[in-house]
């Protein structure tokens, strides 16, 4: 006889994330950076490090809002420890990436304690969070330029090199529009502030960039030959522009044709529109 489902014990809440769209702004930044700064195995592993320090943060919140109950405490244990045995692997491998720890530090403690007040869903913790994510695009430099390989690569390893930052602000121009359009669509649904905060937002980004992409060609020249400026000149803007156009038209319309969307289908809608945000930044 098969055992009674209702004793079984259960698993203890924290284990596995429920914010489908967060995994698309957390693996984003990383291989975008990586494939941009030249691909290492050091990337797979720096990956699955954050991937796996993410599942540490949401089990943490996720602890510190239940007010820490007991029953909350076995996935932090044991993503902590996993955490601690991959970074310590990642620094053995590049020590000076330890440096970010005074970035990571803050941004963490400033998002755990908008957990401990039950505020995470607030739009600054949001924002933080989405910081935190796109920096990775710079970390990601870390092998490429560092104080031991180049004299002039300043004190954060990768953060010399224009591109990557670039590359970073890029990304959280369009995570940061995630932000209030999925707030349209669940926890804000009806909220026509958000809605209108949404659509100037997104509108306002297709405006700046489609202003880039007009521009002279050699109208970024004074800032020098390096990526960051390649990045800037060519088809890349006019793809970015058309792309946020198309994100401005999701930001009106989606909340108000498919109000009842399910979170699973918003993040899945997350996934495609970040892929391609990739691969213009990659290929464009």
């Amino acid at each position: 006889m098969a055992p009674d489902a209702s004793r079984r014990p259960r698993r203890s809440p924290g284990w596995v994330p429920n914010q489908h769209g967060a995994w698309a702004m957390l693996v984003a930044p990383v291989v975008v950076g990586a494939v941009a700064a030249g691909p290492r195995w050091w990337h797979l592993l720096l990956l699955v490090t954050w991937l796996v320090a993410y599942l540490a943060f949401f089990a943490t919140g996720l602890w510190l809002r239940a007010r820490r109950k007991p029953k909350y405490l076995p996935p932090v244990r044991a993503y902590a420890i996993a955490t601690a045995v991959l970074g310590l692997a990642t620094l053995a491998l590049e020590p000076a990436v330890l440096r970010w720890g005074l970035v990571y530090g803050p941004l963490l403690l400033v998002s755990l304690g908008f957990s401990a007040r039950r505020d995470d869903r607030s739009m600054t913790n949001d924002l933080v969070t989405v910081a935190a994510a796109c920096l990775m695009a710079v970390v990601v430099h870390a092998p490429v330029t560092t104080l031991e390989s180049a004299p002039h690569a300043g004190w954060l390893p990768g953060g010399a090199d224009g591109s990557a930052w670039l590359l970073a602000a890029l990304l959280f121009a369009y995570f940061a529009g995630t932000v209030p359009y999925v707030k349209t669509m669940i926890r804000e649904r009806g909220n026509r502030a958000m809605y209108r905060g949404s659509v100037a937002y997104h509108a306002a980004v297709t405006a700046l960039l489609a202003t880039v992409a007009v521009l002279p060609d050699d109208a970024f020249d004074r800032w020098g030959s390096g990526d960051a400026v390649a990045l800037l000149d060519g088809p890349t803007p006019w793809l970015l522009a058309a792309l946020f156009a198309g994100l401005t038209v999701r930001a009106a319309v989606v909340p108000r044709r498919w109000p009842t969307a399910s979170p699973k289908a918003v993040g899945i809608g997350e996934i495609v529109a970040t892929t391609l945000l990739a691969l213009v930044l990659l290929l464009g």
